[in-house]
């Protein structure tokens, strides 16, 4: 995955919301190339309803949990950390606040392993974020 645009910043001096903020948009479009890659020529209706079932922060935040905080590098555990701490406007009405923290510190290692070009990471994280919600 490279760039869209072709810019250039430096992830580690923007604080852990703008990371989330644009995890959020790459995890959202991972998952959406996952489901059409994945062969089945689905009606639309059904992949956006699985596309929602799968950024939702409660999977999100099982995946961070149960998959990914294990084998996060420093670095990568220092994002989700700060990501995790981060101060939100709100949480939906929907969602218990230790998940909508966790799935935003996801999104937040996602935003900035994007921004630092790792794509090899992103893919490696985001295929055992897959096991979560495959199963």
């Amino acid at each position: 995955m490279d760039w869209l645009q072709n810019k250039t910043c430096d992830p580690s001096q923007m604080n852990a919301l703008t990371l989330a903020f644009i995890g959020d948009g790459v995890y959202e479009l991972l998952v959406r190339e996952s489901l059409v890659a994945g062969g089945k020529d689905a009606r639309v209706k059904d992949l956006h309803a699985r596309a929602v079932s799968c950024v939702r922060c409660e999977t999100q935040a099982r995946a961070a949990r149960d998959v990914l905080l294990p084998i996060f590098t420093d670095e990568e555990a220092a994002v989700y950390a700060r990501g995790r701490n981060a101060h939100v406007g709100h949480v939906p009405k929907n969602a218990s606040i230790a998940d909508y923290h966790a799935a935003t510190a996801l999104e937040a290692v996602f935003g900035y392993l994007y921004l630092k070009g790792e794509t090899a990471r992103l893919h490696e994280l985001f295929d055992l974020c897959k096991t979560t919600f495959e199963s």
